[in-house]
């Protein structure tokens, strides 16, 4: 079915042509009592036409065919176009709503192929609290732009190449491979490569020595690349571990680490090269796209072949962009990158670019984010100055919350209440996260994130406990309720609004591509459930004098809680059934 939002915006854009076609109608939903939305699109007309923007939306009112849909539309003397829903009109919708598996968000029209590159954590290195980000926003997106019927292609581009790994391996190889390997069995990656740097720092000859077996693991020496593989398996492990933790989605098989595309370095300077592009300076092979300068005016390089004839992160992430548009031929590449990459991620897309990689209509994105900071509003670390690692955030918050739900719900069995404590712990840290505008830093507060009341988690989580309780003590199948056959009825004011409230949905879903902005859905199910409250707490439900009422109230908390239980997955969060 057509998105509310949709309808009336089409019908509005007749009128809004009979005035001057093309004309944008801005329709925003109202925060005024009694007035559903809200079109704004008079205003900036009226200064192009010069006149008023009474006259104008008086004349787009005129035009406007709404009957049906609307109760009432109405001139503001400011030049708003006010519009009141007609309650039967509405009360249809949601019951469409209630029987539509997809709870009113249409598949896209012209679906796209896109990839998501997220996480990327390094090999023999923890994850800390620096991925989070990254890792929970790039899932959401994806899961959001697979619902909105686009095809996705996860990459977790792991940092498993490079000079780093000639003194990992010789660790290794000063360790033993079975000390090593227990060593890393244990998940405590940092000590180990902690381990290597001091012995690296300390020896001349041990820096000698991972010279040697980064050129050895370069060439392809079979001993050397064996070793490199006991590093990258282990490291695997530890990743798969905190992605299940996690909830993530990504797979041994969405790994696309650096040492995927080392094999394609070289073809990417002679392409370069072959195309004019590739300019000697001291003597780095470089390409200096436009538009891009230093602090003092000068152009600046993008350096793809260092001196030593090396290749940097520019020549991989290059060899990565035409691969994805061209041996893959995706449509769309989403980079959830922090905020600092951006300047290099922005040269390698123009590069890409001036190099035919990335075809006309096709787009490389850069979706940046802010930090994950302290009480001190410093980057977040622990108590002895070190980075946090993610799994001992992500216990932390779990354990905090095991004793929350036993102090609220002392009744749960063990299990569940083990199964609702995790629940509650990990959707907690993901969303305090992903409630936050994306492109802003942070604060990372326990209290804030675990409360039962605001926009978190928890909150949002006990708003769909809320609506299943009715059935279980009413000892009612829900199934019927959601099966879009049973009468809506809108009588009461906060039905209604909860009603509005349903119907925003699509446009919440939609409104997390429109920008990459995964808070947009946060903010919707955090109205959602502040709606549906203030329903459950003034309007019975089992105790409706009316039958009609009742089984209508019961269609608007299954719907209720199958869109917060949707909104809840899209954002990766786990929705209990009890708490």
């Amino acid at each position: 079915m057509p998105g509310l939002h949709d309808t009336i915006a089409q019908r509005l854009q007749q009128a809004f042509d009979t005035v001057e076609p093309g004309a944008d109608p801005v329709l925003r939903p109202s925060t005024r009592p009694g007035v559903d939305f809200q079109a704004n699109g008079a205003i900036a007309l009226a200064r192009r036409l010069g006149t008023t923007p009474a006259e104008v939306a008086s004349k787009v009112v005129a035009a406007a065919q709404l009957e049906g849909i609307c109760a009432a539309v109405t001139a503001a003397p400011q030049g708003f176009v006010n519009l009141t829903l007609d309650d039967a009109f509405l009360a249809r919708r949601v019951e469409e709503q209630a029987g539509d598996g997809r709870l009113g968000v249409r598949p896209a029209g012209g679906p796209l192929r896109v990839v998501v590159d997220y996480a990327s954590p390094n090999v023999a290195k923890e994850m800390h609290a620096g991925h989070l980000r990254s890792a929970i926003i790039g899932d959401c997106l994806c899961r959001t732009l697979a619902f909105a019927g686009h095809s996705v292609r996860r990459e977790n581009h792991i940092g498993d190449w490079g000079t780093p790994f000639g003194m990992l391996i010789e660790h290794l190889v000063d360790l033993g491979e079975e000390q090593a390997a227990h060593e890393l069995s244990v998940g405590d990656l940092d000590a180990f490569y902690r381990q290597a740097r001091a012995g690296f720092d300390a020896s001349p000859e041990m820096q000698e020595r991972s010279r040697r077996r980064v050129v050895l693991l370069q060439s392809g020496d079979a001993e050397t690349l064996r070793l490199w593989r006991v590093l990258v398996d282990a490291s695997l492990a530890y990743f798969d571990e905190v992605n299940a933790k996690l909830g993530l989605l990504l797979t041994r098989a969405d790994i696309v680490g650096e040492s995927h595309f080392n094999p394609l370095l070289p073809d990417v300077v002679r392409a370069l090269d072959s195309a004019g592009l590739l300019v000697d300076s001291e003597g780095a092979r470089c390409v200096f796209p436009p538009g891009f300068t230093n602090r003092e005016g000068e152009p600046l390089p993008l350096i793809v072949q260092k001196s030593d004839e090396g290749y940097g992160y520019a020549a991989t992430d290059l060899a990565a962009l035409r691969e994805r548009f061209g041996t893959l031929g995706l449509d769309l590449a989403l980079y959830v990158v922090g905020a600092p990459q951006a300047q290099h991620l922005e040269m390698c897309f123009a590069v890409a670019a001036e190099a035919g990689w990335i075809p006309p209509g096709k787009r490389a994105v850069h979706v940046p984010f802010g930090s994950v900071l302290g009480a001190d509003r410093k980057m977040l670390r622990s108590r002895s100055g070190a980075s946090v690692k993610l799994v001992d955030l992500l216990d932390e918050s779990v354990a905090r919350a095991a004793a929350i739900v036993a102090e609220k719900n002392p009744s749960l069995d063990p299990a569940e209440s083990a199964g609702v404590a995790r629940m509650v712990g990990i959707g907690a840290v993901k969303y305090a996260d992903l409630s936050t505008d994306r492109v802003r830093d942070y604060v990372f507060d326990w209290d804030r994130m675990l409360s039962f009341d605001g926009n978190t988690a928890p909150y949002v989580q006990y708003a769909r406990v809320r609506c299943l309780s009715i059935f279980r003590r009413g000892e009612i199948d829900p199934a019927p309720y959601a099966s879009g056959r049973v009468p809506v009825v809108l009588g009461e004011g906060v039905e209604r609004a909860l009603a509005v409230s349903l119907l925003g949905f699509a446009p919440a879903v939609a409104g997390v591509l429109d920008t990459w902005s995964p808070h947009r859905l946060c903010s919707y199910l955090f109205e959602l459930a502040g709606v549906f409250t203030t329903f459950f707490e003034t309007c019975p439900v089992l105790k409706a004098a009316i039958p009609a009422v009742r089984d209508s109230r019961l269609v608007l908390c299954a719907l209720t809680a199958a869109v917060l239980g949707r909104g809840l997955d899209l954002l990766g969060i786990e929705a209990p059934e009890r708490m």
